[in-house]
């Protein structure tokens, strides 16, 4: 039994409590603004006791972006394009949970969540959709380009709606007939504020349209 003088027992530092912690700064306050005096301070730990665990800031990168690799899905037992489906929600979400790993997720050393999940996806093309290799990558790459640059949009856009009412406003104050000289822009904000927009359905829309042009592929000849 603990005595009441004696001091509570420190946590022992590892390198996933500092790959979490770190983790969860970066989500409130992004990576470019994490030291690893701030991430020390936070463990209540001497910054030099962090090497232990992580070589350099790239190595704390590394392992983050592999903690963000690992809370993507990507089902098994279930039809490709299912799997795949599943997959790039998954990965958007995880985009939303951590911005700042947007741009970031395909740089560095890959951990073993990282390698698990690109072994993951390329199988699933290989395997069970039955795609040629060359089709294969093709179909990751233009997946990966169509997620990550929807999380991109996704994060520097804010709100829509209210964006494209600034813009009709800006245009109002210029043109004394907006609706006769951007016709296009002011339907689009008028259409926004009437039903919103919504970054989920939106995505949702691109990514069947992909699904079904990389389905196509199955039916076109060898070239």
């Amino acid at each position: 039994m603990t005595k009441a003088s004696e001091p509570p027992r420190r946590e022992r530092l590892n390198r996933d409590r500092v790959l979490r912690t770190a983790l969860s700064l970066a989500d409130q306050g992004g990576f470019d603004g994490l030291s690893m005096r701030k991430l020390a301070e936070q463990l209540g730990v001497v910054p030099m006791a962090l090497y232990k665990h992580v070589a350099d800031k790239d190595e704390l990168l590394d392992g983050m972006v592999d903690l963000v690799f690992g809370e993507v899905e990507v089902p098994t037992g279930v039809a490709w394009k299912t799997a795949m489906r599943v997959r790039a929600t998954s990965m958007r979400d995880a985009l939303r949970r951590h911005p700042w790993a947007i741009g970031r997720m395909e740089t560095g050393t890959p951990g073993p969540a990282n390698l698990r999940h690109h072994n993951a996806v390329l199988g699933c093309l290989r395997r069970d959709a039955g795609f040629p290799f060359r089709t294969a990558v093709h179909a990751y790459s233009l997946m990966d380009s169509y997620i990550y640059g929807f999380a991109l949009q996704d994060r520097s856009m804010g709100d829509i709606p209210a964006e494209a009412k600034r813009r009709r406003d800006v245009v109002e104050q210029r043109h004394p007939d907006p609706a006769g000289v951007y016709p296009y822009l002011v339907e689009l904000a008028e259409q926004f504020a009437e039903h919103g927009y919504d970054y989920t359905s939106e995505f949702e829309f691109g990514l069947d349209l992909i699904l079904d042009g990389i389905q196509r592929l199955k039916r076109r000849p060898p070239s």
